[in-house]
């Protein structure tokens, strides 16, 4: 089966792949082992790093800064007012409640699930609390499994070997 181009595509070919170029040496090419440095007593003392300054710079006007920011917010502004409640306020985070419910451990995984889903279902477990717990009961049979997978394997190089 051939592909049809639409008219607007008629006579277009794909640009040609654009060659890698090497990768160029790290530091000055003309310096080689071996061979004095230009600069050997290196960074005069006394020349601050410009970052530092900067940092120092902003840290000295923090306090306009936020003086600003809580100014505006208090004026309406709300991009200041979300700003200055970010930076105060710790977020909230979900926290999960505690549950009881009857759920068999002993039990196949296959009926544990069930349970959870009628304990969801009879309204004693919120729907996001049940997934968590699926979620941890699957966990817990993977952790099984690797361990009888473990068992199995040591049992048969035990065979094999005597």
């Amino acid at each position: 089966m051939t592909e049809q181009k639409p008219k607007w595509m008629e006579g277009w070919t794909p640009a040609p792949p654009v060659e890698a170029k090497p990768d160029r040496p790290v530091g000055n090419p003309a310096w080689t082992p071996n061979c004095t440095s230009p600069n050997p007593a290196g960074r005069p003392k006394g020349i601050p790093d410009k970052r530092l300054l900067a940092t120092q710079q902003m840290l000295d006007e923090m306090r306009n800064i936020v003086s600003v920011l809580v100014g505006k917010a208090l004026e309406g502004d709300t991009n200041a007012a979300s700003i200055v409640l970010a930076k105060c306020l710790p977020s909230i985070k979900a926290q999960a409640e505690k549950v009881n419910f009857p759920l068999r451990t002993d039990a196949p995984i296959s009926e544990q699930v069930a349970q959870v889903l009628d304990a969801i279902s009879a309204g004693t477990l919120a729907p996001d609390v049940g997934r968590l717990i699926i979620e941890s009961i699957k966990a817990l049979c993977d952790v099984r499994a690797t361990e009888e997978l473990e068992a199995r394997i040591e049992a048969l190089e035990e065979t094999k070997n005597g």
